[in-house]
């Protein structure tokens, strides 16, 4: 009998976990598509030269960061830049111009059959210590960062969420 409550127990707390595909909504631009949970809040005001942010909720009254998911797309016509010259410019950025801008990872991935860079680094902005997820592709003379940044200590919570999010982004 404990066996069957502890596995009840242990699914159940698994499911909490889990957001429902069903509940996820689709923003469908000219030249991308990506999928965000429904509770999340969808900014389209084009502030800080982004496409659009997605930004989760604050999940307590004295929290006063909100996760977040951000498109920027960069006119490279005419610079001859790759995606090998892109990955070089942008780490460098963030080792010279993040505070404390520290890379964990970059590696060469493909989706959908495209090569992108996924670069996970460190850095404070202000007051907060963040950690930093983006994707880069380089495509038409455009590049395109999509980013997902969150506070170092809430990283690990919403790892799964903030990866689903990016890994449902397709260009077109």
């Amino acid at each position: 009998m404990k066996l069957i409550g502890l596995l009840t127990l242990l699914i159940s707390s698994l499911a909490i976990g889990q957001t429902n595909q069903k509940d996820w909504k689709t923003l469908n631009e000219n030249g991308y598509e990506i999928q965000y949970p429904d509770g999340w809040d969808l900014d389209k005001s084009g502030q800080m030269g982004t496409s659009f942010i997605l930004l989760s909720r604050l999940s307590l009254p004295q929290d006063k960061f909100r996760e977040n998911v951000n498109l920027m797309i960069q006119d490279l016509k005419g610079m001859n830049i790759d995606l090998i010259k892109y990955v070089e410019i942008s780490e460098g950025q963030i080792r010279t111009l993040i505070t404390n801008g520290d890379i964990i990872a970059s590696n060469r991935q493909k989706a959908n059959g495209l090569d992108y860079q996924k670069v996970i680094y460190t850095g404070d902005q202000g007051i907060y210590k963040l950690k930093f997820e983006q994707y880069y592709w380089v495509k038409n003379e455009k590049a395109i960062v999509l980013t997902f940044t969150c506070e170092i200590n809430q990283f690990e919570k919403y790892k799964e969420i903030g990866e689903r999010i990016l890994n449902s982004f397709k260009l077109q």
